[in-house]
């Protein structure tokens, strides 16, 4: 008699011969409703020709989920893999995780790679789906996946990486997938198996899989460019391919019509064309100049804050940018973060204990990557009291942190920018208070800015690796930042084990006009900093007490958060916020004494007008206000400037004409005041 098993679902429950699929569990329990390409069983990602334990609890993992997406992805991962060692003998593979939207995969190959290319491996790929080849999961031994990967020199640094218990960062393998039984490790493999039966390719992995390669329905190549192995610039430069796949075509051309509407958003381009921000070769990767009209927006965005962080009870300080290596030891970011500070610099022979003297320890300078120490310094500088707490330490702080150049994207990924960063120390009993205050804040910033709601909230809790604070600190800190979220009505998600070494986290997301969404506000609680600087107020026993240390950055930076609107508003900002508010046009040279009376009596009211007294064609003129993406064209001729009126060519809405001028004066001015975002928002004409 066969042995049976059983298996869960939702509460309901069946039995099955032992050795059952997991697809075959899901359907007896009546359980799969769609597209689905794999399952969870007892929590754990499970393929669905696997077979299932007893007792197991199961769930589908349906195509169009981000889960689901991102095993259908890591699958074209592998589709792609086994195209570009066909159509490239003896490239060699490193990794192909599924990212955000996509995947890559790393390949080390004698030439880079070029569009043509990545037309070649795009058919290849196609074919291979076509011959309907199954990913076969497989157990081996460590010795056994050596000898596999003989001739893979990644893949066998990865085994012997693992084996080590050393965690490879986005590494298509992972440390849970060893035993640890007397023999060593046991490591997956995954292999393409043909219909006949024969071994297509094969791949170290963690799966799982699409069953077929004729379950991935829909996916383009996007791109190359090179990375370092393990991204470190001292290790070989390869060449990886990124793509995209999804669950369906429609899907894929929703995405692919995204990605076209984001490249004519894209900042650099924009920032180019409207002479906002200039990114020149000799700066290097990552840092920028604030153009005039770029710089304009730029104050505005910092008057904001500052003046809303005085309103609030925020103190002001400013801070150096660089700071002895003393301070680095002590904050612990030489030991924790020295790969993305700058080097050392030794100055003058007073530092390095004189001419002819052994160099002192810790007497080198460095580049800030963060504020935090500083404000400590401040918070330390005198004795603090219980009765003064909390104290809010507000700074735009510029820092510098040494970004790889992969990973470098404009002003969305810099290696210098501005911090609108605040430190807040209060008690236990201020600290919901507090929390709950920057979220509204947040909020408020959001709003004003024209990005409406926040869209995710994310509460991330205590890693597995931390390495500050006890078990009832943490639980504390996190119940803190629940509760402070639940005061402000928003919901909130939790990402388990997602916080940072030091503190946990609150991460707040808004979505922008094309439906991306950017993390951008952070609220972390810090156990380790106030530690290491033994910071403390006394309290009203006359004791020396630990204040909470909460951080807070409501921009992030401002220059990823000036990225962000500007690819939002697809470079048209709202009007208060507008480098160039309104332009006048006169009709022909004659009225222009009355187009400088309207810029007169707008520039009264502190708008930023300009008049085009070009030689121009009024169409051409209209036409350059337009591309310029400037809010208001007033044009005016004879009967305006008998009349005392003007006609409006606003960027968003419609025209009207015999306006009088003071009316929109007035208008305008109320617009700016209440700083309304554009009608319609945001987008309008490109």
């Amino acid at each position: 008699m066969s042995q049976t098993i059983t298996v869960q679902h939702d509460g309901a429950s069946a039995e099955l011969e032992s050795g059952a699929t997991a697809l075959e569990a899901l359907k007896a329990l009546e359980a799969v409703r769609g597209q689905i390409v794999a399952a969870t069983v007892d929590g754990h990602e499970w393929d669905l020709d696997r077979p299932v334990p007893d007792g197991a609890e199961l769930a589908a993992v349906y195509a169009d989920t981000e889960q689901g997406r991102a095993i259908l992805r890591h699958s074209t991962a592998h589709l792609m893999a086994q195209a570009v060692t066909q159509l490239f003998p003896g490239a060699k593979w490193a990794i192909g995780p599924p990212i955000e939207d996509g995947f890559y995969y790393d390949f080390d190959v004698e030439r880079p790679f070029t569009p043509e290319d990545l037309e070649a491996i795009e058919a290849r790929m196609a074919a291979l789906a076509r011959e309907k080849q199954t990913y076969v999961r497989v157990e081996v031994t460590r010795e056994a996946a050596l000898d596999e990967f003989a001739d893979q020199p990644y893949k066998t640094e990865v085994i012997e990486l693992v084996d080590a218990g050393t965690i490879v960062s986005a590494v298509d393998t992972a440390p849970e997938e060893a035993t640890g039984d007397g023999d060593g490790p046991t490591f997956t493999v995954y292999r393409n198996v043909r219909p006949d039966g024969s071994v297509a390719w094969s791949d170290l992995c963690r799966g799982p899989h699409v069953v077929s390669t004729e379950r991935i329905p829909a996916f383009k190549l996007l791109r190359s460019a090179g990375a370092y192995w393990r991204g470190r610039e001292d290790r070989p430069m390869l060449q990886r391919i990124y793509g995209t796949a999804w669950e369906s075509k429609k899907a894929l051309t929703a995405h692919l019509e995204l990605l076209e509407e984001a490249r004519k958003r894209d900042h650099r381009k924009l920032g180019r064309d409207l002479e906002l921000v200039h990114f020149p070769e000799e700066l290097g990767p990552g840092l920028s100049i604030f153009l005039p009209a770029g710089a304009m927006v730029r104050k505005l965005m910092e008057d904001w804050i500052r003046d809303e962080t005085l309103a609030r009870g925020y103190q002001p300080v400013y801070t150096p940018h660089i700071a002895k290596e003393d301070l680095w030891h002590i904050s612990g970011h030489l030991e924790n973060y020295a790969e993305l500070m700058y080097p050392g610099m030794d100055l003058d022979d007073s530092d390095r204990g004189g001419e002819g003297q052994e160099h002192r320890p810790g007497s080198a300078y460095r580049l800030k990557p963060m504020n935090c120490p500083f404000h400590i310094l401040a918070f330390t500088s005198r004795t603090r009291s219980y009765r003064e707490l909390p104290i809010r330490i507000s700074e735009l702080g510029t820092v510098y942190r040494y970004e790889r150049s992969g990973v470098v994207n404009g002003m969305l990924r810099a290696r210098g920018f501005t911090q609108d960063d605040s430190h807040i120390f209060c008690r236990d009993d201020q600290v919901v208070d507090e929390i709950a205050d920057c979220v509204e804040f947040a909020r408020d910033l959001y709003r004003v800015f024209g990005l409406g709601e926040p869209s995710r909230v994310a509460i991330s809790t205590r890693p597995e690796k931390s390495l500050a604070g006890n078990d009832e600190a943490w639980a504390a800190a996190e119940q803190a930042l629940i509760d402070a979220v639940a005061r402000t009505g928003l919901p909130y998600e939790t990402d388990p084990g997602e916080g940072a070494f030091y503190g946990p986290k609150i991460d707040i997301h808004a979505r922008d006009a094309i439906g991306r969404e950017w993390q951008l506000t952070t609220v972390q609680i810090d156990f380790n900093l106030p530690e290491r600087f033994d910071v403390s107020y006394v309290g009203a026993d006359g004791a020396k007490h630990r204040p909470y240390m909460v951080h807070r950055a409501l921009f992030g930076s401002i220059e990823r958060f000036f990225a962000v609107m500007l690819e939002s508003f697809n470079g048209a900002f709202p009007t208060w916020l507008a480098p160039e508010q309104v332009r006048v046009v006169p009709v022909a040279a004659d009225f222009l004494d009355y187009a400088q009376e309207v810029a007169g009596a707008l520039r009264a009211h502190r708008v930023r007008v300009e008049v085009d007294a070009g030689d121009g064609t009024l169409g051409n003129k209209i036409r350059d206000a337009q591309t310029s993406k400037v809010p208001y064209s007033l044009v005016v001729g004879g009967s305006e400037a008998d009349a005392g009126t003007v006609a409006i060519r606003p960027y968003h809405g419609e025209q009207r004409k015999d306006v009088e001028l003071d009316a929109f004066v007035h208008e305008l001015v109320d617009e700016i005041e209440q700083k309304r975002p554009p009608q319609p928002l945001p987008g309008g004409p490109t």
